[in-house]
This record gives C-alpha cells, sequence and structure tokens, in this order.
C-alpha cells in the first residue's frame, strides 16, 4: 500500500491528485468537527467559520452558505488591495469548506448520527479542536488553505509592520468574544472558545512539524559504500561518507550519514539491514534541517 502512493506520487498527475485529494480531507474534517463537535453546542471558535457559525446559531441560515459568501467577498477585496497573491488553492478551499458544510448539516444532517449528550461542552470543545486542528494542518501541509481571517491579515500588514500571526490572534479573539450575543451563550461558552483556538492551534503545529520532522543517520558498517550505493539509487538520498579512525581499535573506518525525512526513515534501515544485518546505527531528530530537498531558511 505505501509502496503505491509512493508510486504514485512521483508522476506529476500523480502528485496533483494527491495534493489535492489531501487538502480536500483536510478540509472535511474541518467542517466535521465543527459540524459535530462545536455547533451542536453553541461553541463558537474563530475565522470566518465562526462569523457563519454565529449567524446559523441565531438565524438557521446554512454555514456553508454565510462561510462561502463571506469568503467571496474578502478575496475580491483582497485582488483589490493585494493583487495576485491568492492563488487557485485558497479558492478551492473556500469552497470545498462550503460544499463540506452543506453536505454535513443540510445534506444529511450529521449530528442526528452521533449522541452528544455523552459529551460535556469542554469535552466537545477540545475533541472539536483537535480534528480541526489536525484537519487544517494536513491542508496547510499540502499547500491549501481555507480562506478566512488570513485574507484579512495579508491586507492589514500590507500598511502595518505586524505579523499575521498576531492580527490573525486578534481577528478570532475578537470572533469568540463576540458570540456572546447568542441568547443561550455565557462567559462559559467564551471560555469554550478559546480552548478550540488553543487545541486547534496545536494540532496544527504537530502535524505540521511531524510532517517536516527529519532524522540524522549515522551508520558504523564495513559495508558502508554499498550502503550509500543502495540509498542513492534505490531512495534517491543524498548521503555523505566521513573518513573515521575507531579510537579503541585504532583502525580506520568509515561513518556514513544520512538526513532523511520522516517516510524515509523505514526504508533506509530496511537498506542497511539487507546489507548489513550488523551494522551499528545512531539515529536522531533534527531541530531544522534547511537547503536542497529540505525547508528554506526564512529570515
Amino acid at each position: 500500500m505505501v509502496k503505491t502512493i509512493q508510486n504514485i506520487k512521483k508522476t506529476s498527475t500523480g502528485r496533483l491528485l494527491w495534493q489535492y485529494s489531501m487538502i480536500a480531507l483536510g478540509i472535511f474534517m474541518y467542517a466535521f468537527a465543527w459540524s459535530v463537535f462545536l455547533i451542536p453546542k453553541s461553541i463558537v471558535g474563530g475565522g470566518v467559520v465562526g462569523i457563519a457559525s454565529i449567524i446559523y446559531i441565531m438565524t438557521g441560515f446554512p454555514v456553508g452558505i454565510s462561510n462561502f459568501a463571506i469568503n467571496i467577498i474578502l478575496l475580491l477585496i483582497g485582488f483589490k488591495v493585494l493583487g495576485g497573491k491568492f492563488g487557485l488553492n485558497t479558492i478551492i478551499g473556500s469552497l470545498i469548506a462550503s460544499l463540506s458544510f452543506l453536505f454535513l448539516q443540510q445534506g444529511i444532517d450529521i449530528q442526528q448520527y452521533f449522541d452528544l449528550t455523552k459529551f460535556d461542552p469542554f469535552m466537545s470543545a477540545v475533541i472539536g479542536g483537535a480534528i480541526s486542528g489536525v484537519g487544517i494542518g494536513l491542508c496547510f501541509s499540502n499547500g491549501g488553505n481555507s480562506g478566512g481571517s488570513d485574507v484579512i491579515a495579508l491586507m492589514y500588514t500590507k500598511y502595518h509592520n505586524v505579523s499575521p500571526g498576531s492580527v490573525i490572534f486578534v481577528i478570532d479573539a475578537i470572533i469568540i468574544v463576540s458570540s456572546i450575543i447568542i441568547p443561550a451563550n455565557s462567559i462559559e461558552s467564551i471560555i469554550y472558545g478559546f480552548i478550540v483556538m488553543a487545541v486547534f492551534t496545536y494540532s496544527i503545529d504537530l502535524v505540521i512539524e511531524g510532517n517536516k520532522q527529519s532524522y540524522q543517520i549515522l551508520v558504523f558498517s564495513k559495508e558502508n559504500r554499498a550502503i550509500a550505493d543502495a540509498i542513492g539509487k534505490d531512495i534517491k538520498r543524498g548521503v555523505t561518507l566521513l573518513h573515521g579512525e575507531g579510537w579503541y581499535s585504532k583502525q580506520d573506518q568509515n561513518v556514513l550519514i544520512v538526513i532523511s525525512r520522516k517516510a524515509e526513515k523505514v526504508e533506509i534501515m530496511r537498506v542497511i539491514k539487507q546489507i548489513d544485518p550488523t551494522a551499528f546505527i545512531s539515529i536522531g531528530k533534527t531541530q531544522g534541517v534547511f537547503g536542497k530537498n529540505f525547508d528554506d531558511i526564512k529570515l
């Protein structure tokens, strides 16, 4: 199964299909979390969906329609203010989010399949925030986004020397606090909204950083040259061979260094084991890897 997915992703068409499939899945998870755990409990998080949720809870107007309408207005203003800074992914993400909400709420009425009496508001906030965060993290990792407050942040930071993250935080906080206008809501509801925002942000970071996790692998083996050839040929990952000396044995010892992504680590270990089952291996997580085939330095 893993090999099949990797073969698909090697082609340009396959990579594109995989990318948009992951974006769609991530946004659907986001809509699912809101539709099942947050909106039924009148818990409002941040973003445009937060505004659409307030409208829905107070009037019954579909989240999918109001979410799409607000995003379209923001995108049109954004195009006018910022020019062509918005890609196709922003428009596609907004459309997928709106269609997902319409399908889950008006299409199949997803709430009827879940007994939320088993969850108190706190648990609903934590579960909803976690699932939506994982979904958006998956979306971000594949170059997508669901539109919303990040558009406002880009417009504001064009004229003010403030980080987009700070602007998004303020916008989300205002939306969460404004949920007090919902008749049945209280200060507790606002607190639950901030819990959603905290869990949501943490989950996004967990997914994105986990996806970028890299490892430094040191291999001590008499077959290091054969191992290096196999890693370069089969896994297409660069290797470095250092010349050292075993201090105890006083003999020359080649040390193989490989920096790999998380997804490649198991394959590299398999290659090493096939060539030299007795190889001495050290694996360490890296704080960051910058350069060719890894991340770019952003200062």
